[in-house]
Protein backbone atom coordinates (compact mmCIF):
# COMPACT_ATOMS: atom_id res chain seq x y z
CA UNK A 1 0.00 0.00 0.00
CA UNK A 2 2.90 2.35 0.78
CA UNK A 3 4.29 1.95 -2.74
CA UNK A 4 0.84 2.24 -4.32
CA UNK A 5 0.02 5.56 -2.67
CA UNK A 6 3.44 6.96 -3.49
CA UNK A 7 3.00 6.05 -7.18
CA UNK A 8 -0.48 7.60 -7.21
CA UNK A 9 0.89 10.85 -5.81
CA UNK A 10 3.77 10.98 -8.28
CA UNK A 11 1.37 10.37 -11.16
CA UNK A 12 -0.88 13.21 -10.02
CA UNK A 13 2.15 15.42 -9.53
CA UNK A 14 3.29 14.83 -13.10
CA UNK A 15 -0.23 15.32 -14.50
CA UNK A 16 -0.92 18.69 -12.89
CA UNK A 17 2.64 20.08 -12.89
CA UNK A 18 3.26 20.13 -9.17
CA UNK A 19 6.87 21.00 -9.86
CA UNK A 20 5.78 24.55 -10.71
CA UNK A 21 3.34 25.50 -7.93
CA UNK A 22 2.85 22.16 -6.17
CA UNK A 23 -0.97 22.47 -6.25
CA UNK A 24 -3.18 25.13 -7.79
CA UNK A 25 -4.31 27.19 -4.77
CA UNK A 26 -7.76 27.98 -6.26
CA UNK A 27 -8.46 30.77 -3.83
CA UNK A 28 -7.95 31.23 -0.11
CA UNK A 29 -11.38 30.94 1.54
CA UNK A 30 -12.93 27.79 2.91
CA UNK A 31 -15.87 28.03 0.49
CA UNK A 32 -13.52 28.43 -2.49
CA UNK A 33 -11.45 25.42 -1.48
CA UNK A 34 -14.57 23.26 -1.29
CA UNK A 35 -16.04 24.80 -4.46
CA UNK A 36 -19.27 25.66 -2.67
CA UNK A 37 -21.96 26.53 -5.26
CA UNK A 38 -19.24 26.51 -7.91
CA UNK A 39 -19.79 24.24 -10.91
CA UNK A 40 -17.15 25.86 -13.10
CA UNK A 41 -14.26 23.66 -12.00
CA UNK A 42 -13.92 20.37 -13.85
CA UNK A 43 -14.13 17.06 -12.03
CA UNK A 44 -10.90 15.42 -10.83
CA UNK A 45 -8.96 18.68 -10.69
CA UNK A 46 -6.34 18.48 -7.95
CA UNK A 47 -6.76 21.23 -5.34
CA UNK A 48 -5.45 21.89 -1.79
CA UNK A 49 -6.68 19.98 1.23
CA UNK A 50 -4.42 20.07 4.29
CA UNK A 51 -1.22 22.17 4.58
CA UNK A 52 1.86 21.17 2.61
CA UNK A 53 5.08 21.78 4.55
CA UNK A 54 8.65 20.61 5.16
CA UNK A 55 9.89 21.00 8.73
CA UNK A 56 13.63 20.82 8.21
CA UNK A 57 14.21 20.34 11.94
CA UNK A 58 11.45 18.87 14.11
CA UNK A 59 12.52 18.34 17.73
CA UNK A 60 10.66 16.18 20.26
CA UNK A 61 10.94 16.22 24.04
CA UNK A 62 10.57 12.41 24.12
CA UNK A 63 11.35 10.34 21.03
CA UNK A 64 9.39 7.08 21.01
CA UNK A 65 12.13 4.44 20.86
CA UNK A 66 9.97 1.68 22.32
CA UNK A 67 6.44 1.84 20.80
CA UNK A 68 3.83 -0.08 22.80
CA UNK A 69 0.22 -1.14 22.39
CA UNK A 70 -2.38 -2.94 24.50
CA UNK A 71 -2.32 -5.61 21.80
CA UNK A 72 0.57 -7.90 22.69
CA UNK A 73 1.34 -8.37 18.98
CA UNK A 74 2.09 -4.66 18.65
CA UNK A 75 4.63 -3.90 21.37
CA UNK A 76 8.31 -3.57 20.53
CA UNK A 77 10.68 -5.57 22.72
CA UNK A 78 13.98 -4.00 21.65
CA UNK A 79 14.46 -0.24 21.75
CA UNK A 80 15.56 1.73 18.71
CA UNK A 81 18.13 4.52 18.80
CA UNK A 82 16.39 7.40 17.08
CA UNK A 83 17.48 11.01 17.38
CA UNK A 84 15.23 13.62 19.01
CA UNK A 85 15.50 15.78 15.88
CA UNK A 86 14.21 14.70 12.49
CA UNK A 87 12.78 16.09 9.26
CA UNK A 88 8.98 16.05 8.99
CA UNK A 89 6.95 16.74 5.87
CA UNK A 90 3.31 16.56 4.78
CA UNK A 91 1.71 16.31 1.32
CA UNK A 92 -2.05 16.61 0.85
CA UNK A 93 -4.61 17.10 -1.92
CA UNK A 94 -8.23 16.42 -2.78
CA UNK A 95 -10.43 16.29 -5.86
CA UNK A 96 -14.16 16.45 -6.55
CA UNK A 97 -15.22 13.22 -8.22
CA UNK A 98 -19.03 13.62 -8.47
CA UNK A 99 -21.23 16.72 -8.41
CA UNK A 100 -24.74 16.61 -6.93
CA UNK A 101 -24.59 12.92 -6.10
CA UNK A 102 -28.11 13.01 -4.60
CA UNK A 103 -29.58 15.23 -7.35
CA UNK A 104 -29.71 18.98 -7.85
CA UNK A 105 -32.40 19.49 -5.20
CA UNK A 106 -30.43 17.78 -2.43
CA UNK A 107 -26.91 18.17 -3.82
CA UNK A 108 -23.93 16.51 -2.22
CA UNK A 109 -20.49 16.47 -3.86
CA UNK A 110 -18.31 13.39 -3.51
CA UNK A 111 -14.69 14.21 -2.74
CA UNK A 112 -11.60 12.00 -2.68
CA UNK A 113 -8.60 13.11 -0.64
CA UNK A 114 -5.16 11.85 0.25
CA UNK A 115 -2.69 13.00 2.90
CA UNK A 116 0.76 11.65 3.65
CA UNK A 117 2.99 12.75 6.53
CA UNK A 118 6.49 11.42 7.14
CA UNK A 119 9.13 11.63 9.86
CA UNK A 120 12.61 11.12 8.46
CA UNK A 121 15.67 10.59 10.68
CA UNK A 122 17.76 12.60 8.26
CA UNK A 123 20.32 13.59 10.89
CA UNK A 124 20.91 10.05 12.22
CA UNK A 125 23.83 8.93 10.08
CA UNK A 126 24.75 6.26 12.65
CA UNK A 127 21.51 4.34 11.83
CA UNK A 128 21.48 5.06 8.05
CA UNK A 129 18.91 7.85 8.19
CA UNK A 130 15.68 5.77 8.10
CA UNK A 131 12.09 6.98 7.80
CA UNK A 132 10.88 6.47 11.36
CA UNK A 133 7.17 6.80 10.53
CA UNK A 134 4.97 7.58 7.54
CA UNK A 135 1.19 7.87 7.81
CA UNK A 136 -1.08 7.34 4.78
CA UNK A 137 -4.58 8.80 4.93
CA UNK A 138 -7.04 8.34 2.05
CA UNK A 139 -10.59 9.70 2.50
CA UNK A 140 -13.98 9.77 0.79
CA UNK A 141 -16.25 12.68 1.76
CA UNK A 142 -19.79 13.69 0.84
CA UNK A 143 -20.11 17.46 1.26
CA UNK A 144 -23.27 19.60 1.28
CA UNK A 145 -23.23 23.43 1.05
CA UNK A 146 -25.00 25.36 3.79
CA UNK A 147 -26.29 28.94 3.91
CA UNK A 148 -26.81 30.45 7.37
CA UNK A 149 -25.11 32.77 9.84
CA UNK A 150 -24.24 32.26 13.48
CA UNK A 151 -22.72 35.09 15.52
CA UNK A 152 -21.81 36.83 12.26
CA UNK A 153 -19.97 33.79 10.84
CA UNK A 154 -21.17 32.14 7.64
CA UNK A 155 -22.02 28.46 7.51
CA UNK A 156 -20.10 26.90 4.59
CA UNK A 157 -20.71 23.14 4.51
CA UNK A 158 -21.59 19.98 6.36
CA UNK A 159 -20.18 16.60 5.42
CA UNK A 160 -19.78 12.93 6.22
CA UNK A 161 -17.15 10.50 5.01
CA UNK A 162 -14.93 7.47 5.52
CA UNK A 163 -11.34 7.94 6.66
CA UNK A 164 -8.57 5.32 6.70
CA UNK A 165 -5.20 5.93 8.29
CA UNK A 166 -2.28 3.52 8.50
CA UNK A 167 1.50 3.46 8.61
CA UNK A 168 2.04 0.61 6.14
CA UNK A 169 4.24 -1.41 8.50
CA UNK A 170 4.07 -5.02 9.69
CA UNK A 171 3.77 -6.15 13.30
CA UNK A 172 4.81 -5.15 15.87
CA UNK A 173 4.98 -1.64 14.36
CA UNK A 174 1.74 -1.82 12.38
CA UNK A 175 -0.85 0.86 13.23
CA UNK A 176 -4.15 1.57 11.49
CA UNK A 177 -7.78 2.54 12.04
CA UNK A 178 -10.94 3.44 10.12
CA UNK A 179 -13.42 6.18 10.99
CA UNK A 180 -16.77 7.59 9.97
CA UNK A 181 -16.08 11.32 10.05
CA UNK A 182 -18.52 14.21 10.21
CA UNK A 183 -17.59 17.83 9.62
CA UNK A 184 -19.10 21.29 9.76
CA UNK A 185 -17.37 24.39 8.40
CA UNK A 186 -17.83 28.12 9.04
CA UNK A 187 -15.93 31.19 7.84
CA UNK A 188 -15.57 34.97 7.95
CA UNK A 189 -13.41 37.02 5.54
CA UNK A 190 -10.17 36.10 7.35
CA UNK A 191 -11.13 33.27 9.69
CA UNK A 192 -12.37 29.70 9.28
CA UNK A 193 -13.54 27.00 11.71
CA UNK A 194 -14.04 23.30 11.01
CA UNK A 195 -15.47 20.92 13.61
CA UNK A 196 -14.87 17.18 13.03
CA UNK A 197 -16.36 14.54 15.32
CA UNK A 198 -15.81 10.91 14.35
CA UNK A 199 -16.74 7.34 15.23
CA UNK A 200 -14.16 4.59 14.98
CA UNK A 201 -15.22 1.49 13.08
CA UNK A 202 -14.73 -1.50 15.42
CA UNK A 203 -12.20 -4.27 14.75
CA UNK A 204 -11.67 -7.76 16.13
CA UNK A 205 -9.37 -7.68 19.16
CA UNK A 206 -6.67 -9.74 17.47
CA UNK A 207 -6.63 -7.38 14.44
CA UNK A 208 -6.74 -4.14 16.43
CA UNK A 209 -3.10 -3.02 16.64
CA UNK A 210 -3.91 0.21 18.51
CA UNK A 211 -6.70 -0.53 21.03
CA UNK A 212 -8.46 2.49 22.51
CA UNK A 213 -6.72 4.86 20.12
CA UNK A 214 -9.75 7.15 20.41
CA UNK A 215 -8.97 7.60 24.12
CA UNK A 216 -5.60 9.08 23.13
CA UNK A 217 -5.91 10.66 19.67
CA UNK A 218 -9.49 11.67 20.45
CA UNK A 219 -13.05 11.54 19.15
CA UNK A 220 -13.36 15.12 17.95
CA UNK A 221 -11.19 17.81 16.37
CA UNK A 222 -11.61 21.58 16.26
CA UNK A 223 -9.59 23.45 13.64
CA UNK A 224 -9.42 27.23 13.56
CA UNK A 225 -7.40 29.04 10.88
CA UNK A 226 -6.71 32.76 10.57
CA UNK A 227 -5.14 34.56 7.62
CA UNK A 228 -4.09 38.21 7.52
CA UNK A 229 -1.64 39.87 5.18
CA UNK A 230 1.47 37.71 4.89
CA UNK A 231 0.65 35.58 7.95
CA UNK A 232 -1.29 32.35 8.44
CA UNK A 233 -2.08 30.99 11.88
CA UNK A 234 -3.97 27.81 12.77
CA UNK A 235 -4.76 25.83 15.90
CA UNK A 236 -5.89 22.21 15.83
CA UNK A 237 -7.24 20.68 19.06
CA UNK A 238 -8.38 17.08 19.63
CA UNK A 239 -9.99 15.49 22.67
CA UNK A 240 -11.11 12.04 23.81
CA UNK A 241 -14.43 13.38 25.19
CA UNK A 242 -13.82 11.33 28.32
CA UNK A 243 -12.87 12.22 31.87
CA UNK A 244 -10.57 10.83 34.52
CA UNK A 245 -7.62 8.78 33.28
CA UNK A 246 -9.02 8.90 29.71
CA UNK A 247 -9.03 12.69 29.62
CA UNK A 248 -6.48 13.03 26.83
CA UNK A 249 -5.92 14.77 23.52
CA UNK A 250 -3.57 17.14 21.79
CA UNK A 251 -3.12 20.67 20.51
CA UNK A 252 -1.11 21.79 17.49
CA UNK A 253 -0.21 25.37 16.59
CA UNK A 254 1.07 26.32 13.13
CA UNK A 255 2.34 29.72 12.04
CA UNK A 256 3.56 30.64 8.56
CA UNK A 257 4.71 33.93 7.07
CA UNK A 258 5.20 34.67 3.39
CA UNK A 259 8.76 34.58 2.14
CA UNK A 260 8.38 34.58 -1.67
CA UNK A 261 5.15 34.08 -3.64
CA UNK A 262 3.75 30.76 -2.31
CA UNK A 263 6.85 29.97 -0.25
CA UNK A 264 6.49 30.55 3.51
CA UNK A 265 8.61 30.16 6.61
CA UNK A 266 6.69 27.72 8.80
CA UNK A 267 6.82 26.89 12.53
CA UNK A 268 4.85 24.16 14.29
CA UNK A 269 4.30 23.38 17.98
CA UNK A 270 2.57 20.17 19.11
CA UNK A 271 1.73 18.86 22.57
CA UNK A 272 -0.13 15.71 23.59
CA UNK A 273 -0.89 12.26 22.22
CA UNK A 274 -0.98 11.00 18.64
CA UNK A 275 1.57 13.17 16.86
CA UNK A 276 1.76 10.17 14.53
CA UNK A 277 0.12 6.73 14.50
CA UNK A 278 3.11 4.96 16.01
CA UNK A 279 2.93 7.59 18.79
CA UNK A 280 -0.84 7.26 19.32
CA UNK A 281 -0.43 6.54 23.06
CA UNK A 282 2.83 8.45 23.50
CA UNK A 283 2.79 11.89 25.16
CA UNK A 284 5.31 14.42 23.86
CA UNK A 285 5.97 18.01 22.92
CA UNK A 286 7.46 18.77 19.51
CA UNK A 287 8.66 21.93 17.83
CA UNK A 288 9.60 22.22 14.19
CA UNK A 289 10.66 24.92 11.78
CA UNK A 290 10.97 24.86 8.00
CA UNK A 291 9.13 25.88 4.84
CA UNK A 292 5.55 25.52 3.61
CA UNK A 293 3.72 25.93 0.32
CA UNK A 294 0.06 25.70 1.33
CA UNK A 295 -2.01 26.47 4.42
CA UNK A 296 -5.56 25.74 5.51
CA UNK A 297 -6.92 28.91 3.86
Amino acid sequence: MKVLFSLIFLNFAHTVGLGQTLIDPLGESLSQRWQINDDSTKLFKIIPYKPVYFLLANYTSAINNLPTSENVLNSVEEASHYSNTELKFQLSFKTRAIKNLLGKDIGGDLWIAYTQSSRWQLYSANISRPFRETNYEPEFMLVFPTAYKILGINGVFTGVGINHQSNGKSNPLSRSWNRIMFQVGWESPSWSIVLKPWWRLPEDNIEDNNPEIENYVGRIELLSAFSKGKSDLSIQARHSLRGGSKNRGSVKLDYAIKLLDFLQVHAQLFHGYGESLIDYNHNQTTFGIGLSLLQWR
